[in-house]
C-alpha cells in the first residue's frame, strides 16, 4: 500500500472474504489503524463477504441436545496463532482442552476398530514396543518397521511424496495400514501425490539430523504427548461454545472499527489507470475503489479475481488442485451404539474398501457437544480418493453413513439428528511442487502493489495457519504505510 495521501484522505483497505484468514487480516489492519491515525496516516478498513454470514468453513449451530460444528471443531495449539487470537479477543477463559476421559484414535483392520499404537504420531513413534504389540500389523510388517533405524539417509535432492518417504523408511504396510488414513484424512488427499516437504517437513529434518525417525522422535520427546495415539489430540483445543465463538468475538471486535458487508460478492478487480487505486466491481452492479486489497478467498476464487491484475498470478493460483468433501453429522443415544467409543475417532485405510474416510467421536473429544446419554458423530467422505460420492444426494449419503456406522461401530436405529454438510473445492492439495508454486505466487503478488493474498492454500490448512496467513497479508499491506 502506498504512503498516505498528503491531502488527508484515508487509505481504503478492502478485505475480500470473511473466513478465518479474512477476519484475521481485518483485525490486524484495524489494530494498526489506531496507531496510524494518531500519527496522521489514517486508513479505513472494509470487509466484503459473499455469503450471509462470517466464518467461512467455521459454523457452529445448536440442534436440539447437540452442539454441531459444520466445519472444523478444534485447532492445534503448538502453532500459537489461534490461541493467541482467542486471548486477544477476551476468550481465554472459554478455551477448553480435549476431554482427558478418552483419548487416542482407532484404525480399522479387517473390519475391526483397533487402537493406534501408543505414541504413534502421523509418521512414526519412539515406542517400538507399542508397535510390536499391535494387532494392526503383520509380523513381517512389524519387523520392517523395527528396521527403520537401519535405513540410510536419502542422498537425492529430488522432492519426495509422503507415500514414497514412508515406504522407503518403514515399509508398505506402515503406509497402507496407518499413515495413509492418518495423513490422507487431514488433507482429504492421496499420500502418493502429497509433498512431504509441503505437508510434514519436520520428518525430513529428522532424517537429515538423526538418520532415523525413531531416533528423531525419541530425541524430541515423542510425537507431542505421552498418551498420543494417532492425531495429536493432546495438543488440540476449542471453545466452550464451539469455534463459532471465535467468529462472534472477531465480529464484535470489528464492529465499530470496520465496515462489514455481507451478501456482497466481488465480480472483478482491476487497476485504475489514473493511479495506484483498484477498481472493484460487485456482482450487484455497484463499484467501489480501494488503495489496497486482501484476497482471503479460496484459491480458485482468488485466481478469477486476480486475472485483471496479473495473468501469471491467476494462472498459478488456478493451477492449485482442490478437493471436495462431505461431513455427515449425526446424534445418537448411547444405548443405540454397541461400541464403547473409548477414543476420539476412527480412521479407515483405503485398503479396507469402505465408503467413509473417518469417523470423529465429536462429543468424546470435547465436552458439552451432546447431552448425557447421547453421542455426536462426524463422518467424513469424499476427497481425492472418493470423488464419486460427491454425486450422491443428501438422502443417499445419510443412508450410506448409517449403513457404515452400523457395520463399523454397531450403531443401530435412526439418529436423533442428521445433517449433511458439503465443502465444495475447499481443500487445496499440497501435491509435489506445491512450495515452488507458492513461492512463485508470492513473487507475482508482490509485483502488484497494494495486493496481498491469504488462505489455506499457502503453507498450512489448519485454523492457526489460516489466521497466520491473514495476519501476514495485513503486514504485507502495511509495509509502505
Amino acid at each position: 500500500m502506498t504512503a498516505h495521501d498528503p491531502g488527508g484522505r484515508p487509505r481504503r483497505c478492502l478485505v475480500v472474504g470473511g473466513g478465518a484468514s479474512g477476519l484475521a487480516a481485518a483485525l490486524s489492519l484495524c489494530d494498526a489503524a489506531e496507531g496510524l491515525r494518531e500519527s496522521g496516516r489514517p486508513i479505513e478498513v472494509e470487509l466484503l463477504e459473499a455469503s450471509q454470514r462470517l466464518g467461512g468453513a467455521i459454523e457452529t449451530v445448536r440442534v436440539g441436545d447437540y452442539l454441531v460444528e459444520r466445519g472444523p471443531d478444534m485447532f492445534i495449539t503448538d502453532k500459537p496463532a489461534a490461541t493467541d487470537l482467542c486471548c486477544s479477543l477476551g476468550l481465554e477463559s472459554r478455551l477448553i482442552a480435549t476431554d482427558p476421559q478418552f483419548g487416542g484414535s482407532l484404525v480399522l483392520r479387517n473390519g475391526r476398530p483397533l487402537p493406534v499404537p501408543e505414541g504413534f504420531g502421523l509418521l512414526g513413534t519412539p515406542k517400538i514396543r507399542a508397535v510390536m504389540g499391535s494387532s494392526i500389523f503383520s509380523f513381517s510388517g512389524k519387523l520392517r518397521m523395527a528396521m527403520e533405524p537401519c535405513v540410510g539417509r536419502r542422498s537425492e535432492q529430488q522432492e519426495e511424496s509422503v507415500a514414497t518417504f514412508v515406504r522407503r523408511r518403514m515399509g508398505r504396510e506402515a503406509l497402507e495400514r496407518l499413515v495413509q488414513p492418518l495423513v490422507g484424512g487431514i488433507y482429504t488427499g492421496d499420500p502418493e501425490r502429497l509433498s512431504l516437504e509441503a505437508t510434514l517437513p519436520r520428518f525430513i529434518e529428522m532424517e537429515r539430523e538423526h538418520g532415523s525417525l525413531w531416533r528423531g522422535l525419541r530425541s524430541s520427546g515423542g510425537a507431542g504427548h505421552e498418551s498420543t495415539r494417532g492425531a495429536r489430540y493432546g495438543l488440540f483445543a476449542s471453545l466452550e461454545g464451539g469455534l463459532g465463538d471465535l467468529v462472534a468475538g472477531a465480529a464484535d471486535s470489528l464492529e465499530s472499527r470496520c465496515r462489514i458487508r455481507l451478501n456482497t460478492r466481488v465480480k472483478s478487480i482491476e487497476r485504475i489507470s489514473s493511479g495506484e487505486e483498484f477498481g472493484v466491481e460487485l456482482e450487484s452492479g455497484e463499484s467501489t475503489r480501494a488503495d489496497a486489497v486482501v484476497l482471503a478467498v479460496p484459491c480458485q476464487v482468488a485466481a478469477g479475481l486476480s486475472a485483471g491484475l496479473s495473468s501469471g498470478l491467476a494462472t498459478q493460483l488456478g493451477g492449485i488442485e482442490t478437493a471436495s468433501s462431505v461431513v455427515v453429522i449425526s446424534g445418537h443415544r448411547l444405548d443405540q451404539v454397541d461400541h464403547a467409543l473409548d477414543a476420539y475417532g476412527l480412521v479407515v485405510p483405503r485398503i479396507e474398501d469402505r465408503r467413509v474416510l473417518a469417523v470423529s467421536f465429536a462429543s468424546r473429544k470435547l465436552a458439552g457437544r451432546a447431552a448425557e446419554g447421547r453421542v455426536l458423530l462426524r463422518t467424513f467422505l469424499g476427497g481425492v480418493l472418493q470423488p464419486e460420492l460427491l454425486d450422491c444426494d443428501d438422502q443417499e449419503l445419510g443412508a450410506l453413513v448409517g449403513e457404515e456406522l452400523e457395520s463399523l461401530l454397531g450403531v443401530r436405529g435412526e439418529p436423533e439428528m442428521l445433517e449433511v454438510v458439503r465443502h465444495q473445492e475447499m481443500m487445496p492439495q499440497y501435491t509435489l511442487g506445491h512450495l515452488e508454486r507458492i513461492a512463485e505466487i508470492e513473487r507475482l503478488s508482490r509485483e502488484v502493489s497494494g495486493l496481498a493474498l491469504a488462505g489455506n492454500f499457502f503453507r498450512g490448512v489448519g485454523l492457526p495457519d489460516c489466521i497466520s496467513s491473514g495476519q501476514a497479508a495485513a503486514e504485507r499491506l502495511l509495509e509502505g504505510v
